[in-house]
């Protein structure tokens, strides 16, 4: 029954027009994700529209091609100029920039696009095998454990941080800290909003990223006395030499990474943003040279690049069996399907099992060609590096201000990212570490509500956060996370005596 489900999927993804449509939202999402505070959600959003005049399987065709596109192009500006095209790419985008600026722009570029569509692959596989059992167990988080997995989360700026751990809590707070801005959950009360009506939604993640990668950057470069930009040539040539010996090294790695990135994108939302950062912390607690992270080391870029692009096939498990999203993409998905009269759930099983393997074939399909169309962003991408410095800066600029404005339309998006710029600026130039607060930014809204929303069922019994046994396994690993630090202090001093 499967084998005939599979035929006559692929036989409906075979049609010219279908393959048009996949070419086309390809180059599509390679020409979004590449472009600094245009997300692969927002690039679903628009395309929505466009779906209205398409049969079901080439608009999720359309829609599946386009996010595996986005997530990878992100990487591009994040290589090439340190800001990374979506979030998934912030992770990352400090090794993959200092890796350029070593002159291997190329080498971290192909490793990018390839274990992207292996990891899309390994989320495509999970996703055809495992998607209702997987979405069983995703079923059974409650409140508790994603505030657990936040926890969780956020101990992995121990890891990245590279230096004093002092100075990586004090990023951490900040970044938590700014989630605090806007309306309480609880009480519906204004915090730190200062009278200004714009700081009642609280900090926009998007712009404040943008802000702390590219402003700052900007502003390092332009403080610069040497004004002349070190052309950093991409030998597109040879942009696969040498990367399938960095696989096979790292092969553990990127099943690893993998198979955390699918689980994570299972949990409605997480995404592939916090699957990326997970997996970074992960390979760096357990690499064998944690001292190189930070430095420019391939191993970090592995995992994360795995573990965002296979995280979007996880997003895809509950949306389409239980119509719960995985992520804010899935969620746009979830009201195509209704569109085309379709009802996400299990009886989509039985009722149209060739809509359910059409998708599964398309995202094996989009990171098959993620390859050779990646490598063609890449080329287009080169160019970049080609542009004097002092051209080049104001251009960066002028996409951070279009990226940040084009996401609600307004000028308060694009002072949250002139500020957060700024604040990245001095940061670094007092050696605190940026990616922890990005990390707090990401994860301190959902820390806040699950932890109140949590407090607020259980009449503030704090037991409660280990009555189940899967809350009490992910307590006993924050804790044994959070005491880590002071073990290791431990252990020193009693070697030393």
């Amino acid at each position: 029954m499967m084998l005939e489900h599979i035929y006559t999927a692929i036989s409906l993804i075979a049609q010219p027009y279908v393959l048009l449509v996949i070419a086309m939202s390809a180059f599509y999402g390679l020409f979004v994700g590449a472009i600094p505070g245009l997300t692969a959600t927002m690039a679903t959003a628009l395309l929505v529209p466009v779906t209205f005049f398409m049969d079901t399987v080439p608009a999720l065709a359309a829609i599946v091609t386009m996010e595996a596109m986005a997530i990878f192009a992100g990487d591009i500006p994040g290589a090439l100029v340190r800001i990374p095209g979506t979030p998934s790419s912030a992770a990352y985008v400090g090794e993959s920039y200092a890796l350029t600026q070593k002159g291997r722009a190329g080498f971290v570029l192909g490793v990018d696009v390839t274990v992207a569509a292996i990891g899309g692959l390994i989320g495509a596989i999970i996703l055809i095998l495992l998607a209702p059992m997987l979405a069983e167990v995703a079923m059974k988080f409650t409140s508790f454990e994603y505030f657990w997995l936040a926890c969780i989360g956020l101990s992995c700026a121990v890891l990245v941080t590279k230096g004093s751990l002092i100075k990586g809590m004090v990023s951490l707070l900040i970044g938590l800290f700014m989630t605090t801005v806007g309306v309480d959950i609880t009480l519906g009360f204004p915090r730190f909003t200062f009278g200004v009506t714009d700081f009642l939604n609280g900090f926009n993640f998007i712009p404040a990223m943008i802000g702390m990668f590219g402003v700052s950057e900007v502003m390092r470069n332009v403080s610069s006395s040497d004004l002349s930009f070190k052309i950093v040539s991409v030998k597109t040539k040879k942009i696969f030499a040498g990367i399938g010996r960095t696989v096979r090294k790292y092969k553990l790695n990127v099943a690893r990474s993998g198979i955390v990135g699918t689980f994570v994108g299972i949990l409605p939302g997480a995404g592939a943003d916090i699957a990326a950062w997970i997996a970074y912390a992960l390979s760096k607690k357990f690499s064998k040279e944690p001292e190189k992270y930070g430095t420019g080391h391939i191993e970090g870029i592995v995992d994360a690049g795995t573990a965002n692009n296979a995280a979007l096939g996880g997003a895809w498990v509950p949306a389409l069996v239980f119509g719960i999203p995985g992520a804010s993409l899935t969620a746009i998905v979830i009201g195509v399907l209704f569109m085309k009269g379709l009802r996400p759930g299990p009886m989509i099983f039985q009722q149209t099992p060739e809509i359910l393997y059409a998708v599964y074939v398309t995202f094996i399909l989009a990171n098959v060609i993620l390859i050779p169309f990646g490598v063609m962003a890449i080329k287009a991408g080169n160019q970049m590096l080609r542009v004097p410095r002092n051209m080049l800066m104001p251009a960066i600029l002028m996409f951070c201000i279009v990226g940040s404005f084009a996401i609600n339309n307004t000028a308060f998006d694009v002072g949250i990212m002139l500020g957060t710029g700024v604040l990245a600026y001095f940061m670094e130039a007092n050696d605190i570490p940026v990616a922890p607060a990005v990390l707090g930014l990401v994860l301190g809204r959902l820390l806040e509500d699950s932890f109140m929303v949590s407090m607020i069922k259980s009449e503030w019994d704090l037991t409660v956060f280990f009555h189940r046994p899967v809350r009490a396994i992910l307590g006993g690993v924050t804790i044994i996370l959070w005491s880590s630090p002071f073990i290791g202090v431990l252990r020193a001093r009693w070697r030393r005596q």
